[in-house]
């Protein structure tokens, strides 16, 4: 799997990572995020953040989106990006650990990983790194 996606496919995966944050369901912390991971052969999966009163019970918007795709037959996700609401500092959300480990078992360490906050005016910041450098120590396959 190539890292080298085109910015066009890169887009297309931070738009769906935003509309897919639309649909949170997240009554307890208010905080939306979306998530969007793109197969090998370019198709595109999203989800959302789905809270419960029971908080172990909340799935993230990153694992949803991935389950789905795995739920559909997939096993090699080429990229995955996720989209929040601004957070304080630098403004930028990120996957949970649970996530990362999730995803390092579908992704690639090389794969592009986009972490896209979206303000209220609509103005985006975009962090673009590969999953290595968000999960370095994966827990492996025995």
């Amino acid at each position: 799997m190539s890292t080298l996606l085109s910015q066009e496919t890169l887009n297309a995966l931070a738009e769906a990572a935003a509309e897919a944050k639309r649909h949170s369901y997240s009554p307890y912390s208010h905080f939306k995020v979306g998530a969007a991971v793109l197969t090998d052969d370019g198709k595109i999966y999203t989800g959302t953040n789905i809270e419960n009163a029971s908080y172990g019970l909340t799935v993230c918007a990153e694992r949803n989106a991935i389950f789905k795709a795995v739920g559909d037959g997939y096993r090699k996700l080429a990229a995955l990006a996720v989209c929040t609401d601004p957070v304080p500092g630098d403004g930028l959300g990120s996957p949970c650990g649970a996530c990362r480990q999730v995803m390092t078992e579908f992704m690639e360490q090389d794969a592009p990983l986009l972490v896209v906050s979206v303000k209220a005016d609509g103005q985006r910041s975009i962090y673009a790194k590969q999953l290595k450098d968000f999960m370095p120590y994966p827990f492996n396959k025995l």
